[in-house]
């Protein structure tokens, strides 16, 4: 069709989205770094994801936020929270974003296995309590919310109920890059210690942040885990908490 003069181009998931006029005109201010407006500013993004989550601070979450594409935070995720001695990730995977996170991994040197599904498949619960049963050396299980290339949505609350009921001790890492802020995630009933997703998805921001909701007990634990020093996903949240910057 022909365009419209003077309308911009409407853009819809899976993003990056068509910001709203308040988005724009937020983003003809400038502030430094250190400045102490930019610093109240990141306090309330972050309390405000967490809000989005249904979880707080006060109730032992965080959100990390990490400068670069949804693909940053994941890999940050991956590469800072699996020990480097004994950790292995479990990725149930039905589509290219969880064949993503495995590659991640790999490239790491991270252990790693995939259950894979076919494109209109859902992981399915009894299958990751399965993998736990014949693999007890895995330590992380991760798995796309909403698997961005076909539109699967996957059943993440009832994958970390029985990941928990089987292994309580193994973290479960949900990328929600495409689904955060579009379909409800109780991190709690869940039990998902990490929530992935990215500033121009379904929070309609512009691109160039990402961010993980983290269970605070479970990030503190991935100390001298880290692979990389830009996306030491820990060293990240201590001096988010430190100085209010990145």
């Amino acid at each position: 069709t022909d365009e419209v003069p003077g309308r911009e181009p409407l853009l819809f998931t899976p993003g990056p989205l068509t910001t709203s006029p308040a988005v724009k005109m937020a983003m003809q201010v400038d502030l430094g770094s250190r400045d102490t407006l930019f610093m109240q500013v990141i306090k309330d993004v972050r309390n405000g994801l967490l809000a989005m989550a249904g979880v707080s601070q006060a109730e032992g979450y965080e959100c990390v936020i990490v400068q670069g594409s949804g693909t940053f935070a994941v890999e940050a995720t991956v590469s800072s929270v699996v020990p480097k001695q004994g950790g292995k990730l479990l990725v149930l995977s039905n589509g290219a974003y969880g064949k993503r996170m495995a590659e991640i991994a790999g490239i790491h040197g991270i252990p790693v296995s995939i259950r894979h599904y076919g494109e209109r498949e859902a992981p399915r619960p009894e299958h990751a309590v399965e993998e736990l049963q014949n693999d007890p050396s895995i330590t992380h299980v991760g798995c796309i919310h909403h698997e961005t290339t076909t539109g699967a949505l996957n059943p993440i609350e009832a994958i970390g109920k029985a990941i928990h009921a089987k292994s309580p001790k193994v973290s479960f890492i949900v990328d929600s890059m495409s689904g955060f802020g579009c379909y409800p995630v109780d991190m709690k009933v869940g039990h998902i210690d990490y929530l992935v997703s990215s500033s121009n998805k379904c929070i309609e921001a512009v691109p160039g942040f990402a961010y993980a909701v983290a269970r605070r007990e479970a990030l503190e634990a991935s100390k001298g885990n880290a692979r990389t020093l830009s996306l030491d996903l820990l060293a990240q949240w201590h001096v988010l908490e430190a100085t209010g910057q990145f």
